[in-house]
């Protein structure tokens, strides 16, 4: 996949801020500190492009990055830090059903999970929530270059069982430091958003 450009067009909290040009989405979630905008870095071949916050869990808003001119990543907030307040998980919570209700230039949702631990309850809720809405799910295995090629398998299934994922749902290991995976990440964009009509220009 060749990036030709990429910027972020906005954040947003409510819907009347959402881009309204009709260009296709894939939305992009996981815990705080899952490695989220390392792998967006990674994927766009920029180092800075997507910022950490310096504090956990304190973003609060959906960052739009326009790619190539043709597509968006969508930056969901990340949840699950256990220093959050009530208050502020309900207000993670409003924004995120806000956006997953009826956004209908999102085509499918990327779950980050670690792969060196068992997806969280609230991993498994944020599945639940993708489901619900009716999106295609793909999981990403972040920080694979912190166990052995040779674990893989034996994590992706403790992921798949944990998860329970569906036959044809896919986990795709990752490494920001390896820059594996790539690869196999943005084939799958690809796939995602031709499954849904949209032709992606690869180079």
């Amino acid at each position: 996949m060749k990036i030709r450009s990429s910027e972020i067009t906005m954040s947003a909290v409510n819907k009347s801020q959402y881009p309204d040009e009709g260009i296709p989405e894939i939305a992009l979630v996981g815990r705080s500190n899952v490695g989220k905008s390392s792998t967006v870095n990674t994927l766009l071949n920029r180092r800075n492009f997507a910022r950490t916050s310096q504090t956990p869990g304190k973003t609060r808003t959906i960052n739009f990055y326009l790619i190539n001119n043709e597509f968006f990543f969508t930056d969901l907030p990340g949840y699950g830090y256990a220093k959050i307040a009530k208050c502020e998980k309900d207000k993670w919570g409003t924004i995120m059903e806000r956006y997953l209700e009826d956004r209908d230039e999102l085509c499918a949702i990327f779950l980050l999970v670690d792969i060196r631990h068992e997806p969280t309850n609230d991993d498994v809720m944020m599945y639940e929530w993708i489901k619900h809405f009716g999106y295609n799910c793909v999981v990403i295995a972040t920080k694979a270059d912190k166990i052995s090629r040779g674990q893989y398998q034996k994590h992706i299934s403790i992921i798949r069982k944990k998860l329970q994922l569906e036959n044809d749902e896919k986990v795709i290991p990752i490494s920001s430091l390896k820059k594996t995976g790539v690869e196999e990440v943005w084939a799958e964009v690809i796939n995602q958003y031709s499954e849904h009509g949209y032709e992606i220009t690869v180079d």
